[in-house]
């Protein structure tokens, strides 16, 4: 039997993320070539529904269809100012939440994860959405388990995605769920992707340089970021910064979050990943130059920073043709 896919797209929806379930599902076939989804669209009152791209999108069903569900997406959307200020939704969304069958299995791409928290289905449960939205998600709704590092999670009955294109993992991941990996892997072949993303999307997360200060350890952190790929101690941070180890260690904490250790080792790992990304040298040569001394210690860290491996990051970031020679230092 074909199991149906309904997508709700709501105002304010992303067009690329409302055309991933779509794209996905409708590759599923069996090894004969038949269909495992079908995928239908629907929007409030069956209405044209204005996206973030400045045009809006025509769809062939209104709400009621949600009733025939299977499994319902709701497509990601930029959070309304109302959902961002009050975690509340209109009751117009409400009322379409409730026509969802008990039984269906509900996926939130991106964002839209603020809907579905703000309509009380993931209290207790743990969820995720885009990185950028997770300290505002997590001040919203406290109840919600929040995991901002992976690219989705799965409740067994409802399942949230991360941000933009873990939408397509996460379909994937609900393909290979229902019918195994040799159809999730065929239908990914399909639309020309990997079957699997090695890590989640804490590899993806910015983390600037810190900004010059007029006082406290901002000189001494820029300092140290020249001299990544020497042994410094604490001392030595410290000495530099014309304190005390203990103030220092005291002022540092207050203003990273982190003792001085645990940010050498972040600073060490970012470095690592922009060598990765940029350059050919070695993972031996790569450890060197930011101060890790062994591949086993980048790895180590990389996998418990980043959950991937060194070789996994560079296959990701790193295009055939991007490669930049580096000196060796």
């Amino acid at each position: 039997m074909v199991h149906r896919v309904v997508v709700l797209a709501l105002p304010q929806v992303v067009p690329f993320d409302l055309g991933i379930p779509a794209r996905v599902f409708a590759e599923t076939q069996t090894a004969d070539g038949m269909p495992l989804y079908q995928v239908l669209t629907c929007s409030l009152g069956g209405l044209p529904v204005p996206t973030n791209a400045q045009f809006s999108i025509s769809v062939e069903h209104d709400e009621q269809v949600l009733t025939t569900a299977d499994t319902v997406v709701i497509a990601t959307v930029e959070p309304s100012g109302e959902l961002l200020a009050k975690g509340t939704l209109p009751s117009q969304i409400h009322d379409a939440l409730s026509l969802i069958p008990a039984q269906a299995r509900i996926l939130s791409l991106c964002t839209s994860a603020f809907v579905l928290a703000a309509a009380g289905l993931l209290d207790g449960l743990t969820a995720t959405t885009h990185w950028a939205t997770a300290d505002h998600f997590n001040r919203l709704f406290p109840q919600v388990r929040l995991d901002p590092g992976v690219l989705f999670t799965d409740n067994g009955k409802i399942v949230c995605s991360a941000g933009a294109a873990a939408g397509l993992d996460t379909c994937l991941h609900l393909v290979r769920r229902d019918h195994g990996a040799g159809v999730a892997n065929a239908a990914a072949r399909r639309i020309v992707m990997a079957p699997w993303r090695e890590g989640g999307q804490a590899q993806f997360i910015d983390r600037p340089v810190p900004q010059q200060q007029d006082n406290s350890t901002t000189r001494t952190r820029q300092w140290a970021l020249t001299r990544l790929d020497q042994n410094l101690s604490l001392a030595d941070l410290s000495k530099h910064a014309t304190m005390s180890v203990r103030t220092f260690s005291r002022r540092f904490r207050d203003e990273t979050g982190l003792s001085p250790n645990q940010w050498l080792i972040q600073q060490r790992v970012d470095h690592a990943r922009h060598l990765l990304e940029v350059s050919d040298l070695t993972i031996e040569h790569i450890a060197a130059q930011v101060g890790f001394g062994s591949a086993t210690l980048l790895r180590k860290h990389l996998q418990t920073t980043i959950g991937v491996t060194p070789t996994g990051y560079r296959r990701t970031f790193q295009g055939p043709t991007t490669s930049i020679p580096q000196q060796l230092s």
